[in-house]
C-alpha cells in the first residue's frame, strides 16, 4: 500500500521572531507543473515574485542571497530556501504586509518561534486575520541546526572553524564535518545568550545564558559613538583599537602575570582606562565600538569555557546573528576556546548563523502536515 503523504498548501515559511531581528524562511518550488500554475490564485504568484525577484525590502528587509540554498527535496517537492531577515521594529510593517497581500486566504497557519511569536500574536490575529502556531525557540534552533547541517551548503560543508587561532598572521578559516555532533555546547548569541549542552537532537539542557549579548553590544554603541545601526557599529569597531580603552595585564604589572600564565596583552579592565579624563580626551569613537565588540565577546568566550568545562563536552559551537559579517567576534572567540584550554576546546561557527530557529519552524509545519 503506497502510503501517500499530504503536502501543505503553499506557500511555506518559518520565522523566528526574535528582539532584535525577524529571520524568515521562504520554500521557493521550482518544479510548478503548467497545470499547478494555472491554478494558481494571483495573491500566491504575487507573494513568491515579491519575495525572489528582491534582494531588499523596504528600507530594511534583506534576502541573504549569499545564503540560499538551492535544489532541496522537501516534502516530496524540488525547491530553492531563501533567507530574509529585517528589524523586529518593522514587525508591524511586514502584518501590515501580509494582510495587503491577503496571506489569509492561503494559509491559515504560520509556525514562528521566538519571543515575538507571543508578543505579536495579536496583532497577527488581528490585523492580517493569520493564526500563529508558536513553538519553542530552542527546539527550533537544534533541529533546524542539525537539518541545514544535514543537507551541506550547496555541496559544502556548512561548518567552519579557524586554524591556528593563536597566531593571527596564520589565523585560516577552514570547513569542518559535524557529521557526529555530539554532544556539543551550543552558544545562541542574539539579543541576550543562551547556552545549550546537546546530547542528541531530543536531549538537550539549557545550561545557562547572559543578558549581555548582540542587543547589549548594539545598544552600547549607539549610546557611546551616535551609530544607528549594527553594520555601522561593525564598520567603526573594525577601525578601532581596544587598548585605548581597555586596561591590560601589561599596564599593571608591566608585563605578563607570569605565574599564572596571563600575557600582557590580555584584558585585565575592560574599560578600565576610562577612569582617566586624559584617555577619554584621546579616544575615538571607533575605539569605544572596538572596545565594547570586545567586552561582549570576551564575556561571552568566558562563560561558554567554563560551561563545556563543567560539562565536559570539548566541541562549541557558536550561532546566532551577532556573528553575521562579525569576524573579530568569531576570531576572538575561536582564540578564547584555543588559548584558556591549552587547545583543548574547539569552536566551530557556521555560515547560516542566526537563521536555525526559523528553519526549525518551517520543519515544523512540515512535519505537522505528516502527523495530520
Amino acid at each position: 500500500m503506497k502510503l501517500i503523504v499530504k503536502k501543505p498548501a503553499f506557500p511555506w515559511f518559518g520565522m523566528d521572531i526574535g528582539g532584535t531581528l525577524v529571520k524568515l524562511v521562504y520554500f521557493e518550488p521550482k518544479d510548478i507543473t503548467a497545470e499547478e500554475e494555472q491554478e494558481e490564485v494571483e495573491s500566491l504568484k504575487s507573494i513568491r515574485r515579491y519575495l525572489t525577484s528582491n534582494v531588499a525590502y523596504g528600507n530594511t528587509g534583506i534576502r541573504d542571497v549569499h545564503l540560499e540554498l538551492k535544489n532541496l527535496t522537501m516534502c516530496g517537492r524540488k525547491g530553492n530556501l531563501h533567507f530574509i531577515r529585517f528589524p523586529t521594529q518593522d514587525m508591524h510593517r511586514f502584518i501590515q504586509m501580509g494582510r495587503d497581500k491577503n496571506f489569509s486566504s492561503l494559509h491559515t497557519t504560520l509556525c514562528a518561534t521566538g519571543g515575538g511569536a507571543y508578543k505579536f500574536e495579536d496583532d497577527f490575529r488581528t490585523v492580517a486575520g493569520l493564526e500563529l502556531q508558536k513553538l519553542d525557540e530552542l527546539d527550533c534552533l537544534i533541529q533546524g541546526l542539525l537539518y541545514v547541517d544535514s543537507v551541506r551548503f550547496n555541496d559544502h560543508p556548512g561548518c567552519y572553524f579557524f586554524q591556528n587561532p593563536s597566531e593571527p598572521e596564520n589565523c585560516v578559516k577552514r570547513p569542518f564535518s559535524l557529521e557526529n555532533p555530539f554532544p556539543m555546547l551550543l552558544v545562541n548569541i542574539g539579543s541576550g545568550v543562551s547556552i545549550l549542552a546537546v546530547y542528541s537532537k531530543d536531549d538537550y539542557k539549557r545550561v545557562t545564558g547572559t543578558s549581555l549579548g548582540g542587543g547589549t553590544f548594539l545598544g552600547l554603541c549607539c549610546l557611546l559613538t551616535g551609530c544607528e545601526t549594527f553594520e555601522e557599529a561593525l564598520e567603526m569597531a573594525a577601525k578601532g583599537d581596544s587598548t585605548n580603552v581597555d586596561k591590560l595585564v601589561k599596564d599593571i604589572y608591566g608585563g605578563d602575570y607570569e605565574r599564572f600564565g596571563l600575557q600582557g596583552s590580555a584584558v585585565a579592565s575592560s574599560f578600565g582606562h576610562m577612569m582617566s579624563k586624559e584617555k577619554r580626551d584621546s579616544i575615538s569613537k571607533e575605539d569605544l565600538a572596538r572596545a565594547t565588540l570586545v567586552t561582549i565577546t570576551n564575556n561571552i568566550g568566558s562563560i561558554a569555557r567554563m560551561c563545556a568545562v563543567n560539562e565536559n563536552i570539548d566541541r562549541v559551537v557558536f550561532v546566532g546573528n551577532f556573528l553575521r559579517i562579525n569576524t573579530v567576534s568569531t576570531k576572538l572567540l575561536a582564540y578564547a576556546m584555543d588559548f584558556w584550554s591549552n587547545g583543548q576546546l574547539k569552536a566551530l561557527f557556521l555560515e547560516h548563523e542566526g537563521y536555525f530557529g526559523a528553519v526549525g519552524a518551517f520543519l515544523e509545519l512540515l512535519k505537522m502536515t505528516e502527523d495530520s
